[in-house]
């Protein structure tokens, strides 16, 4: 068991909110390990997210060693690895795997997988979500960073606090946008329907950037890229839903006609850039496109792909090049 100690002095603050700072982990998360009693105040533990820290304290979390569990579903599915060493690993998530376990959740996860397969996982999140720095939808695909270790997992998700780490999308949208444009509004649970996330002014606060790069043949469907500055639930198709486009397959916030034979979200995480915890590299790693997406690229858009992926996606991006695919 691994354990990590702060001193601290006198601070009007309460411990979920501190080490939610400290660590760079979610409320949710700290709520978790907190609830779990691995987290002791002056050598007492304490399970209350609400505890008030107003003197000089010693907080110590003893982070509990993963202990592999049988999932009760079966693991009859793999994931691609496509980066891996012995601190973190990036897999590219097929479409329909849920990421981790949850009250609704009936069916194996990528958890599971991870589990199954006997990989080192972090465990600062919580038994749910070993290893788990950040997520995907369900339906989404594309690369994801996994940590082996609390201190990479920490190290990983200060990244994805200050935005040093990110990703770079790739969506089928049903019209084309009239050019490149910058989104920026909140995000919040919708009032109508708690499916869905909608724009709502007391969400928080939320930017997407998104690029044209290419149309259809017919001219009625595009291919754009998308970068998050935040990341909210369902970002991408929330700020889509603003200017009144929706991703093909998205049948949340878009709609199926009855010819569509589309079933999977056309909606896809191509590139991952982080700094490597340990060696201090900047690492920029590409995931092939889902069979889905690649064949309605290929049957209804004039493009090659390499590999199933884009070259350097990251450079449409950049404005001093063009947003077309080069």
């Amino acid at each position: 068991m691994s354990s990590r100690l702060f001193q601290i002095d006198g601070i009007d603050d309460r411990i979920d909110r501190y080490l939610a700072s400290a660590l760079g982990e979610s409320r949710n998360q700290i709520e978790q390990l907190i609830k779990s009693g691995v987290v002791k105040v002056d050598g007492k533990t304490v399970q209350k997210t609400g505890f008030k820290l107003l003197k000089s304290r010693t907080i110590e979390i003893e982070f509990p060693e993963m202990v592999e569990t049988q999932s009760q579903y079966s693991v009859d599915f793999d994931v691609p690895i496509i980066y891996e060493d012995e601190y973190l690993l990036v897999v590219n998530k097929p479409a329909d795997l849920v990421v981790h376990s949850a009250p609704s959740v009936r069916e194996a996860t990528l958890v599971d997988w991870l589990k199954h397969r006997g990989i080192s996982l972090s465990t600062i999140s919580g038994e749910e979500r070993h290893g788990i720095v950040h997520r995907l939808d369900k339906g989404t695909t594309g690369a994801m960073v996994i940590a082996k270790d609390n201190e990479t997992h920490r190290d990983l998700s200060r990244q994805l606090s200050d935005r040093t780490m990110g990703r770079y999308y790739l969506a089928i949208i049903n019209i084309p946008l009239k050019d490149d444009r910058v989104v920026e509004a909140p995000i919040g649970r919708n009032p109508q329907n708690r499916l869905k996330m909608g724009v709502v002014e007391s969400g928080k606060q939320a930017k997407t950037l998104f690029k044209k790069i290419a149309l259809s043949r017919d001219e009625k469907r595009e291919l754009i890229g998308a970068k998050l500055y935040t990341g909210r639930t369902h970002q991408i198709r929330v700020h889509l839903s603003t200017l009144g486009r929706y991703i093909i397959g998205d049948n949340l916030y878009g709609f199926k006609p009855k010819k569509d034979t589309i079933n999977n979200i056309q909606l896809h995480a191509h590139t991952i850039y982080f700094i490597h915890p340990k060696s201090g590299e900047r690492l920029e790693i590409d995931a092939e496109v889902s069979p889905s997406m690649l064949s309605y690229i290929n049957e209804n858009f004039s493009l090659e792909l390499k590999n199933g992926k884009f070259e350097n996606l990251p450079n449409i991006f950049n404005p001093s090049t063009s947003s077309g695919v080069q």
